[in-house]
């Protein structure tokens, strides 16, 4: 008997702790997004605060369904990138169209809608397993590298203090973001253990208390009178705006996203049982529930969520291989989102420390798209292929959203996209262009 209390509390110590890890992995990669969109949408302290706790509501409850009911594995369900560009090029295009912030956002949850639309089609139907042939690691590696792309301006500028105004660099604010920077970059590379683990908590706290006592002055934005207990908004940003010309967007979205599920899955798989270990069926059930929690998140105003498979590196560094605190995990995310205190505290991370914690991390991702490229040879085929995407994606990129005022609103959110449009001409390309047949 005693045996078994001894067994049975070295057994509750070890999921609490690998619990524990697994809430600071999920809670390091939440905090930053939303006030990423903040920043892209002028949002005040008290809105982000309000996107900050939905955001932590949605990952948790979309990570727990994936685990429990999609692809069942122990992979994050946060914030994605890919949706961080739609953001922005969305705000741009509906500022010059003459619609508000709300109005934008509204109409960025309809574009969510139909996206986990067409993901559950894509896996209700068993679609999702089908189309993997397309995702060639030269499509994969092309989008890592398109998205880092895209979005390092949007950190830069945030590092730099020069997302609200875009006048003139803050220097004091730029110092600290880049000293943030190079701290989680350090940890992520030369620490060991727990240091390693948690490089990006580390340092987005020393990057949030040196901020504090050098550039930030009066109460802290988290002291504001709130209500201690309060539930997750719904339609925060009101009703979804439906319209018809966001359905291109929707449904390119939608077909990327599969590759991401793919790799994750893959990843994940490979970090628990030392091999690519995944079926048809867990590939086309993780396509049907992302579009599941596409909805959530339209429903609760937030960032979409995708599997992130940065998750592999988690196990991989820390061993913790088993669901069961991972789910755990999940649901105290859940749990954190209904104390609106708590979150407003997290909230109150500056968003030039955010967006320096961000770039950081979207190192691994860049190195991960130029490995896929570089995975076959690179021959006049490949090179061509990736050039005219690369030049005509990033040339988007830099291209002043003005410019596509004159063409049909059904056309702008397309080409204004620099990533969907350069993704879209690997895949296009990859499967016209075929590949010449070796002499035997």
């Amino acid at each position: 008997m005693t045996n078994n209390h001894f067994y049975d509390r070295a057994s509750l110590s070890g999921i609490t702790l690998e619990t524990i890890q697994w809430f600071v992995f999920l809670l390091a990669n939440a905090v930053a997004l939303p006030i990423v969109i903040g920043s892209l949408f002028d949002l005040n302290f008290s809105d982000v605060a309000s996107l900050m706790q939905r955001t932590f509501f949605v990952v948790g409850i979309t990570s727990f369904l994936q685990g429990m009911f999609g692809h069942k594995l122990p992979i994050m369900e946060g914030p994605a990138g890919l949706w961080i560009s739609i953001f922005a090029v969305m705000a741009y295009t509906g500022a010059e169209s003459g619609n508000n912030t709300i109005e934008t956002l509204r109409t960025i949850e309809a574009t969510m809608i139909w996206t986990g639309i067409f993901l559950v089609i894509f896996g209700v139907f068993r679609i999702a397993h089908r189309v993997l042939f397309v995702f060639t690691p030269l499509v994969t590696g092309a989008f890592l590298f398109l998205l880092t792309v895209q979005l390092s301006g949007t950190f830069l500028e945030g590092m730099l203090g020069t997302q609200n105004d875009g006048k003139s660099i803050q220097l004091l604010e730029s110092m600290i973001a880049f000293l943030t920077f190079l701290l989680v970059l350090g940890f992520s590379y030369l620490g060991k253990g727990w240091l390693k683990s948690f490089a990006v908590l580390i340092g987005i706290s020393c990057g949030w208390v040196l901020f504090a006592l050098t550039v930030e002055s009066g109460p802290a934005p988290f002291m504001e009178d709130v209500s201690i207990i309060s539930i997750p908004q719904w339609w925060a940003w009101g009703v979804p705006i439906f319209d018809w010309n966001v359905i291109p967007i929707a449904f390119v979205t939608a077909v990327i996203l599969l590759s991401n599920v793919l790799a994750s899955v893959v990843a994940v798989s490979q970090s628990i049982y030392g091999k690519a270990s995944y079926t048809y069926e867990q590939v086309d059930r993780g396509t049907g529930f992302l579009g599941v929690t596409h909805g959530i998140s339209a429903m609760f105003s937030s960032i979409a969520n995708v599997p992130l498979a940065s998750s592999s590196g988690f196990i991989h560094l820390t061993g913790q291989k088993r669901k069961q605190p991972f789910l755990y995990a999940s649901l105290v995310m859940v749990g954190i989102a209904f104390f609106p205190p708590l979150v407003q505290f997290i909230s109150g991370i500056p968003a030039p420390i955010a967006n320096a914690a961000l770039l950081a991390t979207f190192v691994q991702l860049m190195g991960l798209g130029l490995s896929n490229m570089v995975s076959a040879q690179l021959d006049e085929r490949r090179l061509t292929i990736l050039s005219i995407s690369f030049l005509l994606g990033i040339g988007l990129m830099f291209l002043p959203s003005e410019v596509f005022v004159g063409i049909p609103v059904l056309m702008q959110n397309l080409l204004s996209n620099g990533l969907l449009v350069g993704t879209s001409l690997v895949i296009i390309m990859e499967w016209l262009w075929k590949e010449p047949k070796k002499a035997s």
